[in-house]
């Protein structure tokens, strides 16, 4: 049941994973493609999701708690999305003023 040098690799292994690069090979291909602006326009018709959330550092200087609370509203938002929902995202201040 071990490996062997007879056994084919199935999957290749990575001898340097760079992120970085990884992450701008995808936001390059987002932005190319349109794809943000495309999830919103394939569910024209579908039912909103609207979360309202404040501003980002309402209560004092911005720390890494209000960067955490961002990413998990995002979080939100992206799952309403695969759900099929249209969520159009507005940062921050919508619900003051």
């Amino acid at each position: 049941m071990g490996s062997s040098p007879k056994n084919k690799i199935k999957y290749p292994s990575l001898e340097k994973l760079n992120l970085p690069k990884i992450e701008k090979e995808i936001l390059a291909f987002w932005k190319e493609q349109d794809v943000f602006q495309k999830s919103i326009e394939n569910r024209k018709n579908a039912p909103s999701w609207v979360f309202f959330e404040g501003p980002p550092s309402a209560n004092g200087l911005p720390g890494i708690h209000h960067v955490m609370a961002r990413t998990i509203k995002d979080v939100f938002g992206r799952y309403m999305t695969l759900k099929g929902k249209k969520v159009e995202r507005k940062g921050g201040w919508d619900t003051h003023g």
